[in-house]
């Protein structure tokens, strides 16, 4: 299929989540990423929930990386560029809903994208290769192209992988790892 087909089959598919099955869902989504080599490095950054997108809800991933003492990075995003400025969480991180609903720091401590160990990924869908698909903006193709190397890409998905994304590009990057409430897989 391609990206647009799924994007529309995928935003039918989560539409039709309640409330309760994205909470049970996300918690097993969470679970799931303990059982990944990823916890010894320093600088994730994690997506904060668009509610109304029906996102995975990325609370129970927060509350385990403060557990683990670590460096949490969160972004604004600049629709006019299509890019991002990454901000360190701290307890002083005011957060609002900027366009599109998406929550964001007003403010803070920036880091640069060489800094980043580990990338927690929101997605509509994704392949047996490791292909994404997003929302068609490209924040994240920019955003990654910027991580070094071996920055760790973990989608985060509440269906499973769809055979193949037909339209894939050369500018399409792609996850080392994607973790469902049933399953991690690794490209």
């Amino acid at each position: 299929m391609t990206k647009n087909e799924l994007r529309k089959k995928y935003k039918l598919l989560r539409k039709g989540l309640t409330e309760n099955q994205m909470e049970a869902l996300s918690l097993a989504i969470s679970n799931q990423l303990l059982k990944l080599p990823i916890w010894e490095y320093s600088f994730y950054h994690i997506f904060l929930s668009i509610e109304e997108l029906k996102e995975v809800n990325t609370d129970f991933i927060l509350n385990i990386l403060a557990g683990k003492d670590k460096n949490i990075l969160i972004s604004k995003s600049h629709m006019e560029t299509g890019t991002m400025t990454h901000y360190l969480l701290t307890d002083n991180t005011v957060i609002r809903k900027g366009r599109y609903n998406i929550p964001e720091p007003v403010d803070g401590i920036e880091i640069k994208e060489d800094k980043v160990d580990v990338v927690f990924i929101p997605l509509l869908a994704f392949d047996k290769q490791g292909n994404r698909v997003g929302y068609g903006k490209g924040f994240y193709d920019k955003f990654l192209a910027n991580c070094k190397p071996e920055t760790i890409k973990i989608g985060l998905s509440f269906f499973e992988a769809e055979d193949e994304i037909t339209d894939v590009f050369d500018g399409d990057i792609g996850l080392d790892y994607c973790v469902t409430p049933q399953r991690i897989s690794r490209f």
